[in-house]
């Protein structure tokens, strides 16, 4: 097995590392809150207190962090990564950021003779501590292939997708469709209370058909009971509508749809809601509706 340091044990990050460390890999963690540093030394992983600590010695070196700027300084930053890597690591981006960025942080890692990686992922909260996440890569074959089981250790569905960025773009176009997914469950659950109709027994029936999906499966139960404790929040699904409508521009391709959900999304951010879960969208779909749940 190898050794990995791991730099953001967050929401998503804490499960993830904890995972690599039951499929028997030595991880070092690195955060910058030590309180989540102790959680994952309580769960059998190594604590580091510096950057450099963690990358020592690692064969493989993952960020899972927030945003392009946080993934640029840790890898690219004065005393960052690729300060303290040695040649032949493979760094691992497993962050959603813009695929330029991405590509960015690949050139630098080849100038210091590091091999890159970006390997966003999709599953949430859930699919991160189940270790069934669905991981989406870019960069060369044969980096894929060397880093393959550890994305066995934390995911279900690995796919290798194209050259550095190719994964950004596709974790972009996944965000783009739970977005829109998640808006139109909330509208479904509105028509259907609306209507007099359960709301519950209507979820079921919706799940078993062509409208079924992990959105569905994964998010109905807490909208159900506005619960909007967040998994994912959605300050950081602006973040990454963001990334998305950038992305399209750049490609030159319109996303009427997901440019509305977006505008939805922004609207909860701007009003204070940003830290609930992205199905919080129903809220603000009540809202629209003239209906506020009692």
């Amino acid at each position: 097995m190898s050794t990995v340091g791991f730099f953001g044990l967050g929401i998503m990050g804490l499960p993830m590392a904890e995972n690599l460390v039951k499929a028997g890999h030595d991880v070092v963690g690195y955060n910058r809150s030590p309180r989540r540093v102790e959680a994952f030394v309580a769960a059998g992983g190594r604590g580091a207190s510096s950057i450099a600590e963690a990358v020592d010695g690692a064969d493989f070196v993952i960020t899972m962090v927030p945003d392009s700027p946080d993934v640029a300084a840790l890898a690219m930053g004065e005393g960052g990564i690729f300060e303290h890597s040695h040649r032949g690591q493979l760094f691992i981006d497993m962050s959603t950021i813009e695929p330029a960025t991405s590509r960015k942080v690949a050139e630098a890692g080849a100038e210091v003779g590091v091999r890159v990686l970006d390997a966003p992922v999709s599953g949430g909260e859930a699919g991160a501590v189940e270790g069934v996440l669905s991981i989406m890569v870019g960069g060369a074959a044969e980096d894929f292939a060397a880093a393959k089981p550890v994305f066995d250790a934390v995911g279900r569905t690995v796919v290798h997708v194209g050259p550095h960025g190719a994964g950004q773009t596709v974790k972009a176009a996944n965000q783009l469709m739970v977005a829109g997914h998640l808006q139109l469950l909330a509208e479904a659950l509105v028509l259907a209370e609306a209507s007099d109709v359960d709301p519950a027994v209507a979820v079921e029936v919706l799940g078993g058909g062509l409208a079924g999906s992990t959105v569905l499966e994964r998010k109905s139960a807490g909208m159900l009971k506005r619960d909007f404790t967040p998994g994912f929040r959605l300050s950081l699904h602006h973040k990454d509508m963001g990334i998305v409508t950038a992305a399209a521009r750049e490609a030159g391709v319109a996303i009427p749809l997901g440019s509305a959900v977006a505008q939805l999304i922004a609207a909860l951010v701007a009003r204070g809601d940003g830290g609930l879960d992205h199905s919080g969208l129903l809220k603000l779909t009540e809202e629209l509706a003239g209906r506020t749940h009692q």
